[in-house]
């Protein structure tokens, strides 16, 4: 039974991913290479000089990606909100302002797998204060802030199933 519910998930996941736009599949599957370590994003990722101090500056923000896994706080208590909220913020606004990701679903479905779903109660939170930044154009802001449902915003409780899909870089070979 538990293999059949594992195979649901990742059928579920795989058809989440599959509905983003192919530029937030790109960038989902370049983040989690460059978060997660996997492989080299430079290598894979970079087609010009541009997309190369992307990758760079990704590589730089996402630093605090580490310090953010192990400082998750207790959904219940005040303590340890404005270390992680802050810098969680911080690296979301970074990815916001990329312009790559269109909307909240696509956002948690990137931060699920690089920060594990102990992070999914303060994904909304980070979501609406790093599209709510001065650093996001207006009528982005307006079209991120209106992507979070109001079911995702005041969900009264979150999954702690792992993520079990973790979409790669597939090679497509010359026709």
């Amino acid at each position: 039974m538990a293999a059949t519910s594992n195979a649901s998930l990742t059928i579920a996941e795989m058809r989440e991913f599959a509905s983003f736009e192919p530029a937030e599949q790109r960038y989902i599957r370049r983040s989690l290479d460059i978060g997660l370590g996997r492989q080299d994003a430079f290598k894979i990722w970079a087609r010009d000089a541009a997309e190369n101090a992307a990758i760079r500056r990704q590589y730089v923000s996402y630093q605090e990606l580490k310090v953010l896994r192990e400082s998750v706080p207790n959904e219940t208590g005040f303590d340890a909100i404005e270390g992680f909220i802050g810098k969680l913020t911080r690296v979301a606004a970074f990815d916001l302002a990329q312009e790559r990701l269109d909307c909240f679903s696509a956002f948690r479905f990137l931060y699920e797998r690089l920060l594990g779903p102990d992070a999914r109660p303060w994904l909304p939170s980070a979501f609406c204060a790093a599209a709510a930044l001065p650093q996001i154009r207006p009528n982005r802001r307006k079209m991120l802030l209106q992507s979070l449902s109001e079911a995702a915003a005041t969900a009264p409780g979150w999954s702690d199933a792992k993520p079990s899909f973790f979409p790669e870089f597939i090679e497509q070979e010359a026709a």
